[in-house]
C-alpha cells in the first residue's frame, strides 16, 4: 500500500493575475491547510482554474506571493514543486499500458526499478485496477481511465494533489462513484487536495472547505455547511442552490435577532452579520406548507402556481400577493392529496432558518 504522504500547507497572499488589460484574479489571499480538501468553486470565468494553474506553477502571478510550508514558491517551476495533477481530459499516454502510464513520473525521477515496480503495484491495488495493468487507455472505460490518472498522480506520494474538474466528462452514476473514490483516497493518503469544479453539490459533498470565486475575487472561504447556511453575500447564497429572497422594510435589530416586514407581514431572523442587510433569504427545503396560517414562526401567504414532480420530492412554485416568486421543496409523501394550482397556501419556516443579506 502507498505510504501516507507528507501533506503540505500552501499560502497565497495578495495574488493577482492579469492577461493584458483583463484581470483574472484580484487580491486573493488564503491558506490551504495540511491534509485538507479545498474546493475552488465558481461559475465559468470566475478565476478558479487560473488560481489552480498558479498553484501548479504552469502560470506565474502578476502580483502577490505563494508559499509552500512557509517557503516562497512564487517563481518555483512546476517540475520543482512536484505536485500531483489530474486534468479534465485525463492526459493519459495512448501508446503506454496502464502500468507504464502510472510508472511514468517515477521513471522521469529515475527511481530504482524495484521501487517503481512496488509503487505501481500498490497504486493499482489502491485504485482497484487489478487485471488491467497491461491494457492501453483505449481499452478502458471512462471511469477506469480516471482511476489510472489518479494513480499516476499519487504514485510518487506528492505533498499536494491538484484536480482540474476531473469528473466533467463522466455520466451521473459514474461521477458519483468517482466522488466516493476521491473521498476515500483523500482519507487514506493524507495528501492536501485542491479540487476545481463548477458543480455545487460536488463541492458540498467532498470538501473540508470551499473557496467561492466570482469575477476573480474570493467571495467566501468556509466549511460547506457554513457557506450554504450562512453565505457571505447574495452571490454566494444564489450560487449555492436555490434560494428565496424577500425584500424587507422597517428592519430593526435587537438582542433577540432582527425583524422586518415583507408585504406587511412581520418576519424574523438572526441578527445580520452584514452591514446594510435589507433582504431575508431562506432555502426552499426549510419551508413548510400550511393550508391555514400557522400560529407562530415566519409565515407568508402565497398562491400556488404549479407543482413539479421530482420523485421523492416535489417542487412548489408560489407567488406572493405582491408578486414575489417563491420556491418550496417538500417530500412528495407529505403533500396534501387535494392540493391543486391556484390554491392559497402558507409558506412557513423557523426564524433561525433564514438569514439576512
Amino acid at each position: 500500500m502507498l505510504a501516507r504522504s507528507k501533506a503540505a500547507e500552501i499560502g497565497a497572499s495578495g495574488i493577482g493575475k492579469d492577461f493584458g488589460d483583463f484581470t483574472a484574479l484580484d487580491d486573493v489571499s488564503l491558506t490551504i491547510g495540511r491534509g485538507e480538501f479545498l474546493t475552488l468553486l465558481g461559475p465559468s470565468g470566475s478565476g478558479k482554474t487560473t488560481f489552480l494553474m498558479l498553484l501548479s506553477g504552469f502560470l506565474a502571478p502578476t502580483r502577490g506571493q505563494l508559499t509552500l510550508d512557509g517557503q516562497d514558491m512564487t517563481r518555483t517551476p512546476a517540475e520543482e514543486r512536484a505536485f500531483g495533477m489530474v486534468f479534465q481530459g485525463y492526459a493519459l499516454f495512448p501508446h503506454m499500458t496502464v502500468e507504464q502510464n502510472i510508472a511514468f513520473p517515477l521513471t522521469v525521477q529515475k527511481r530504482p526499478a524495484a521501487e517503481v515496480k512496488r509503487r505501481v503495484a500498490d497504486a493499482i491495488e489502491l485504485m482497484g485496477l487489478g487485471g488491467h495493468g497491461q491494457k492501453r487507455p483505449a481499452g478502458l472505460s471512462g471511469g477506469q481511465q480516471q482511476r489510472v490518472a489518479l494513480a499516476r498522480a499519487l504514485v510518487y506520494e506528492p505533498p499536494v494533489l491538484l484536480l482540474d474538474e476531473p469528473f466533467s466528462a463522466l455520466d451521473k452514476n459514474l461521477r458519483g462513484q468517482m466522488q466516493d473514490e476521491v473521498r476515500r483516497l483523500h482519507r487514506e493518503t493524507g495528501t492536501t487536495f485542491v479540487f476545481v469544479t463548477h458543480d455545487q453539490s460536488e463541492a458540498l459533498a467532498l470538501s473540508t472547505r470551499i473557496a467561492i470565486f466570482e469575477h476573480g475575487r474570493l467571495q467566501q472561504l468556509a466549511p460547506p455547511r457554513e457557506v450554504y447556511d450562512r453565505p457571505a453575500n447574495r452571490f454566494v447564497a444564489e450560487f449555492l442552490g436555490e434560494i428565496n429572497v424577500l425584500p424587507l422594510t422597517d428592519l430593526s435589530t435587537g438582542p433577540g435577532g432582527a425583524t422586518g416586514r415583507f408585504e406587511g407581514q412581520r418576519l424574523g431572523a438572526p441578527a445580520p452579520g452584514q452591514a446594510g442587510a435589507t433582504t431575508l433569504a431562506v432555502r426552499p427545503e426549510h419551508m413548510r406548507l400550511h393550508m391555514t396560517a400557522p400560529a407562530s414562526g415566519n409565515k407568508v401567504a402565497a398562491r400556488l402556481d404549479h407543482l413539479v414532480y421530482l420523485g421523492a420530492e416535489t417542487r412548489l412554485a408560489l407567488r406572493s400577493p405582491g408578486g414575489t416568486d417563491l420556491t418550496m421543496t417538500l417530500p412528495t409523501a407529505e403533500l396534501p392529496a387535494a392540493l391543486e394550482p391556484g390554491a392559497t397556501v402558507w409558506a412557513a419556516w423557523p426564524e433561525d432558518r433564514g438569514f439576512l443579506l
